[in-house]
Order: structure tokens, then sequence, then C-alpha cells
């Protein structure tokens, strides 16, 4: 059923969004996958504002992998407005940062974050923990969508 997968993927490296896309695909993952480069764009395609006001907004990602550093609004208020609205919370949220820093995860576990995953730094380990996150979240877990 890949038409039914989306992945909303919210990344503001181009590298990092790169490899995490073609981890994806070699597992055949990324058929529906949408890439924004910072939390003002994932929060107006979520709420169908802005660039995205025609977007069906009944139509919520199967999961969101969200880093936290990023230009505009951060992936942790990102967090705080998708768990706040009854229409965006319970889509998983999976944080996927480089920031090992004990209060963002803390925080971001305090907010209802699914899953928090710092990015290896190595090209295989990233590659493998991508993949794995992407089956996980796409075939084994049951979704509210």
């Amino acid at each position: 059923m890949n038409e039914d997968i989306e992945i909303l993927l919210v990344e503001d490296n181009d590298g990092d969004a790169e490899m995490t896309i073609r981890a994806l695909k070699k597992n055949g993952l990324a058929n529906k996958l949408v890439h924004l480069k910072d939390g003002a764009q994932a929060l107006d395609f979520l709420f169908a504002e802005g660039d995205y006001s025609g977007r069906e907004i009944s139509f919520k990602p199967k999961v969101i992998l969200l880093d936290l550093k990023m230009p505009k609004v951060n992936g942790i208020e990102v967090l705080r407005t998708i768990r706040a609205d009854e229409r965006t919370s319970k889509i998983p949220v999976v944080v996927l940062t480089s920031s090992s820093e004990d209060p963002d995860i803390q925080t971001c576990y305090s907010l209802g974050v699914n899953s928090y995953v710092v990015k290896p730094v190595a090209f295989e380990e990233f590659f493998k923990a991508i993949s794995n996150l992407g089956l996980y979240w796409i075939i084994v877990n049951k979704s509210p969508y």
C-alpha cells in the first residue's frame, strides 16, 4: 500500500536530507515523502496555510521526521504546536537531530515526541538508522491515520 505512505521530513541541512531520502528510497519508503526546509513551512503544510492553503488538511503524514535546530521556527516549537492541536496531536513525530543535549531530550519527551534519535556521524550508521526508522514507522507501526 505505497499510496498510503507519507513521510514529512523537516530538515534544513541539504546533505542530511539527501542521505535520509536516499536511505528511505532504497527501502521503497519515499514514494509519498515531502521534504520541507524549516519549521514555518512544516506548520504551514500541516495546517494547510500559506503556500499550502489548497492542501487537504485531513490527509496527515504517517510520521514526521523533525530536526530541532532550524531557521524561522525550531523543531521544539513545531513539536509543541503539533501536540497542542487536536487535528495533529496524534501524528507520530520522530526527532532526528544532531543534538544529544539532555535538556532537548527532556523537553521533547515532555512535549510528547514518539522517538528521539541522534543522527549518527558515519555515513553507514546514518543510512542504517534511517532505514530502520523508516521501516518501523511506515511498515511495522500502526498509525492512527
